[in-house]
């Protein structure tokens, strides 16, 4: 989440005439995230998100992301539910963008991620994807394996300046990674979240303290991909320690609680490997290329893309599924 575009107080109440929500009561810009721009609402009908579309958000596809957020409410998956004006449509204009209401969840994302984390979130994500099978719009990845060079291209220039031999490097693994990735039909496919860190899931404790998963939210990269993409896209995310070691006792929590709900084949416990690395640097191309876009003066956390250059060698040398825990 971030903020790019500007709302004035005059603009926003405007905009919430076309709404039932009551009279606005405060609302603040949301800092963290890259890609689009985030309002904190209260209303007299309470708390909500408000989100403006911009950079890699195709206005084209916000029907997609807005109606699988519906979907998987509706199938009692703790999401955002997109609030639709008084005309019954979710999906508005503001100040110049894309814009849409969606309802405010409970809970508190972890800032340390402990391995009591890790059973909860694999057993969210299993949910997830079994929700998602029935949901019938289909959204091609565009940060998947076809997205890579394109991306990799728009660092060339600038990426260097990061690290010495950085582009070079990449240039050596994304030809390995893309050289290995399974065939189309090899692997389950079907609605992923594609970008399930800490911060897009919320925990509240449950009777026995332990962490009950409360909230997955931001769901504007998900897509249409290979189900288990979206495991090794939460190994990247959760199970690397702060000393930059992989944590394989995360590692098989998240995949054991994510199997009991969603058993993986064989073939995909084989992949994953293939599917971290891939994961470690479309993440990795991504920070590379905001770092040396992001305009100055946007108030957004840039984040470091260094970091995934130590996840990619890991991965890299993790030959075996047990190696991460499958």
């Amino acid at each position: 989440m971030a903020v790019y575009t500007e709302v004035t107080d005059e603009a926003l109440r405007a905009f919430l005439a076309d709404y039932a929500l009551g009279a606005l009561l405060a609302y603040r810009g949301i800092a963290e995230g890259v890609e689009n721009s985030n309002y904190a609402l209260r209303t007299e009908r309470g708390d909500f998100i408000l989100t403006l579309y911009e950079k890699r958000v195709d206005p084209t596809e916000l029907p997609y992301f807005l109606g699988l957020m519906e979907h998987l409410a509706r199938r009692g998956l703790p999401c955002p539910t997109p609030v639709a004006g008084r005309d019954g449509r979710a999906l508005r204009e503001l100040c110049g963008r894309p814009a849409a209401i969606c309802t405010f969840l409970e809970g508190v994302w972890p800032r340390r991620v402990r391995p009591d984390h890790l059973a909860p979130l694999g057993d969210a994500l299993a949910r997830l994807h079994l929700a998602g099978q029935d949901f019938a719009v289909t959204r091609p990845n565009a940060l998947g394996p076809a997205g890579w060079p394109p991306l990799l291209e728009g660092c060339r220039a600038g990426g260097d300046a990061v690290m010495p031999g950085l582009i070079a490097e990449l240039d050596r693994q994304l030809a390995a990674i893309l050289a290995a990735w399974p065939a189309p039909g090899v692997l389950p496919v079907g609605q992923i979240h594609a970008d399930l860190f800490p911060d897009n899931v919320f925990f509240l404790p449950d009777a026995q303290e332990r962490p009950r998963v409360s909230g997955l939210i931001d769901f504007y990269f998900a897509c249409t991909d290979l189900l288990a993409y979206d495991v090794a896209v939460c190994l990247n995310a959760w199970c690397f320690e702060s000393d930059g070691s992989f944590n394989v006792t995360k590692g098989r929590a998240l995949i054991g609680a994510y199997a009991a709900v969603r058993p993986l084949s064989a073939a995909e416990r084989a992949a994953l490997p293939v599917l971290c690395r891939g994961a470690a640097i479309r993440f990795l191309l991504t920070r590379l290329y905001d770092w040396t876009h992001t305009p100055a003066g946007a108030l957004v956390t840039r984040k470091d893309p260094l970091e995934y250059l130590k996840k990619l060698r890991f991965f890299a040398l993790a030959e075996t599924p047990e190696a991460i825990g499958a």
